[in-house]
C-alpha cells in the first residue's frame, strides 16, 4: 500500500497518536485476556471444586482465546487493507481520467478549512504537482501512514498479550491454595486489570485514574456476569 509519510518537527519525541495502531491491539488483547481467563476460571470454579478441572479449562480458554485474538485482529485488518487498496484505485483511476476535476475537489477542500481561494488553489496545484495522490488521499480521504492498517503487527500484539495477560489469573488458579482458589484468581485478575490500565495509559499519554477505573468496573461486570450464568446453568468443567 502507498504510504503518506510526513516530517516530524520533533522526531525525539512522537506523538501519542502514533502508536494507535499497535496499542489499541496490545491493549485489546491484554484486557480480554485478563477478563477473559479470569471470568472463565472463576466461572468453572463456581460450579466445580475439581482443581483440576478449572486448569484444564484456564488453559484451553488461553490457547482458543490467543488464536481467536490474532485472527480476528489479522482479518480484521485485512478487510481495511482491502477497503484503503480499492480507494487508491479509485482515486488513481479519478486522477488519470479527469484531473481537472480532482483539482478543483482539492481547492474546495482547502477552502472549506478556512484557506482564501487563492490560496487554497495555490496550496492545490503545488501539492498536485508534488504528489497529487498523496494529497487527495491524505485530505480527500482522511488516510495516512499513521492510521494504515498493519494486519500482521495487529495480529502479533493482540495474541502474544492476550496469552501474557491471560496466564496471570491462570498462574492464580494454579498457585492457589486449597479453597482459596476464586478469592486468589479474583485478586490475580483485579490487580493485572489495574496495571493494565495503568501501563495503557501511560503509554497512550492518557490519565491514568481514569484508564484504571474503567477496566476494573468492566472486568468485575463479566466476572460477576459469568459466574451468574456458571450457577443458574449449572455448567461443570468436565
Amino acid at each position: 500500500m502507498t504510504q503518506f509519510t510526513h516530517p516530524d518537527a520533533h522526531p525525539d519525541d512522537p506523538h501519542y497518536i502514533s502508536r494507535s495502531g499497535w496499542l489499541r491491539a496490545a491493549v485489546l488483547g491484554a484486557n480480554d485476556g485478563i477478563v477473559s481467563i479470569g471470568s472463565l476460571i472463576v466461572g468453572v470454579a463456581s460450579v466445580s471444586g475439581e482443581h483440576g478441572a478449572v486448569i484444564v479449562a484456564g488453559i484451553a480458554g488461553l490457547v482458543a482465546g490467543a488464536m481467536s485474538m490474532a485472527a480476528g485482529e489479522y482479518v480484521s485488518g485485512s478487510s481495511q487493507s482491502d477497503i484503503e487498496r480499492a480507494d487508491i484505485h479509485r482515486e488513481r483511476r479519478a486522477l488519470h481520467a479527469d484531473p481537472d476535476i480532482e483539482l478543483e475537489e482539492l481547492i474546495s477542500i482547502y477552502e472549506s478549512r478556512g484557506l482564501a481561494p487563492d490560496t487554497a488553489r495555490l496550496v492545490a496545484v503545488e501539492l498536485t504537482e508534488h504528489d497529487a495522490l498523496g494529497a487527495h488521499l491524505r485530505d480527500e480521504l482522511g488516510m495516512s501512514d499513521i492510521h494504515a492498517a498493519n494486519s500482521f503487527v495487529a495480529a502479533l500484539a493482540s495474541g502474544v498479550t492476550f496469552t501474557v495477560a491471560g496466564a496471570i489469573p491462570l498462574m492464580g488458579a494454579v498457585l492457589a491454595p486449597a479453597g482459596m482458589l476464586i478469592v486468589t484468581v479474583l485478586v490475580a485478575t483485579l490487580l493485572a486489570l489495574a496495571a493494565l490500565g495503568m501501563i495503557g495509559a501511560r503509554a497512550g499519554g492518557a490519565p491514568v485514574g481514569r484508564a484504571v477505573v474503567r477496566v476494573i468496573i468492566w472486568g468485575v461486570v463479566a466476572i460477576i456476569a459469568t459466574a451468574l450464568i456458571s450457577r443458574v446453568f449449572g455448567v461443570t468443567a468436565g
